[in-house]
């Protein structure tokens, strides 16, 4: 067959299409949804305190949500984001990593930042904005960040992370660090411009980065399936791109941390970006602003319930002997009082100063930034029953 040298490409003599039929990409699975292994199945590098501590976060991060969910409906904090259904994603790719890589998140990543250690104290100090909060109080509820842990904020504005995790690792790559940076991101935010731009400039420069897409079925109200692409889901994209792409079952821990640990030696040892795409569900609302009862059915949420990625993890290692209810009961005891002493504490800490507004978003503040933060107070000194004290201190 003749080839094009200068485009190394094939020469075809007769009209040829190529649409969706033409690429299918398989799924890994490891861990099959009874909690039994798949007969020859490759394995990922574990022994069993890795799998202990993947499975007690990912734990702690159901039972923080729920509390924090409950929280919110009490009117103790403004809004919450669940990961319910989606822990082994955050949990199990970040136990394959370095914790010298950079995590870069969504909204749906606390698992990956528990993993990494940060406390529940840390926890709720950000979600209540308190003066504790690493954030000074700047962001909304469940919107991160910890330099010592290599976790970037977390913006609100959909895909913005996606670009800064190329130039990121671009960054990594001349400055021979021997990291990479993973970026999460659902399938929504694929939909972004960003995400595009983002993936052609990481194949172009190939840049120690790893794309994870969480595909949980929906971006808000909107299905993936028939609304959101009509191709083969997100993973052909990398395809396009250039780069090494693989699909996994995001409710295996197994799958997860396989495709996760390959995944970062592409990226360190060879300067390759992948696209990782994992399958999953969000079983919660997208947040506490959201009713996804209107639309979808709860045979729908009972079909994937019963793919539950904490329930999958704990047959296998409850039939390896690894876990006890004992240990199940225990941890829950401990999380639950662990998390509502650390609510209770949290909700009495006052706010930031309200001179926080305005540090460390330059090394000094500018003139500009000094006279609206004077117009505020100003303000707030002539209406104070308008604001409660809770809101940041003048003194």
């Amino acid at each position: 067959m003749a080839k094009d040298k200068k485009h190394n490409m094939e020469i075809v003599t007769k009209p040829k299409w190529f649409g969706a039929e033409s690429v299918s990409i398989p799924m890994l699975q490891i861990l099959k949804e009874d909690g039994s292994l798949h007969k020859g199945a490759d394995l990922p590098e574990f022994d069993k305190a890795l799998i202990m501590k993947i499975y007690d976060t990912m734990h702690f991060i159901r039972i923080l949500d729920e509390r924090m969910i409950a929280a919110q409906r009490q009117g103790r904090i403004s809004f919450y984001l669940a990961s319910r259904g989606e822990e082994a994603e955050s949990v199990a790719s970040a136990a394959g990593l370095d914790d010298g890589d950079m995590i870069m998140g969504q909204y749906r990543e606390q698992g990956a930042l528990a993993y990494r250690g940060f406390t529940v104290e840390q926890f709720m100090n950000q979600l209540f904005s308190n003066e504790k909060d690493l954030g000074k109080g700047r962001q909304m509820p469940v919107h991160y960040g910890c330099a010592d842990l290599n976790f970037m904020t977390i913006s609100s504005p959909l895909g913005t992370q996606i670009p800064q995790a190329t130039g990121y690792a671009y960054g990594q790559k001349m400055d021979k660090t021997g990291k990479c940076t993973i970026c999460y991101f659902g399938e929504g935010a694929a939909s972004e411009g960003d995400f595009h731009a983002a993936l052609n400039m990481a194949s172009v420069y190939k840049v120690p980065v790893i794309f994870f897409c969480r595909n949980n079925g929906y971006a808000i109200s909107t299905p993936s399936q028939g609304e959101q692409y009509g191709g083969d889901g997100i993973a052909p994209r990398g395809i396009g791109y250039g780069m090494k792409t693989i699909r996994i079952d995001g409710n295996d821990v197994f799958a997860v941390l396989k495709a996760t640990q390959l995944a970062r030696k592409l990226a360190v040892e060879e300067n390759e970006p992948v696209l990782i795409e994992a399958m999953s569900y969000r079983m919660s609302a997208h947040s506490t602003s959201d009713d996804p009862t209107g639309y979808r059915t709860r045979d729908e949420e009972e079909g994937w319930r019963a793919k539950d990625p904490l329930e999958r993890l704990q047959k296998w290692m409850m039939n390896e002997g690894w876990l006890t209810e004992e240990h199940i009961e225990q941890h829950l005891e401990e999380v639950k009082a662990a998390v509502l002493a650390s609510l209770k504490e949290a909700e009495k800490v006052p706010a930031p100063h309200i001179d926080e507004l305005v540090n460390d978003v330059y090394d000094q503040p500018t003139t500009l930034l000094k006279e609206q933060l004077a117009e505020l107070k100003e303000h707030i000194a002539k209406y104070p029953d308008a604001y409660p004290k809770t809101s940041g201190r003048l003194d």
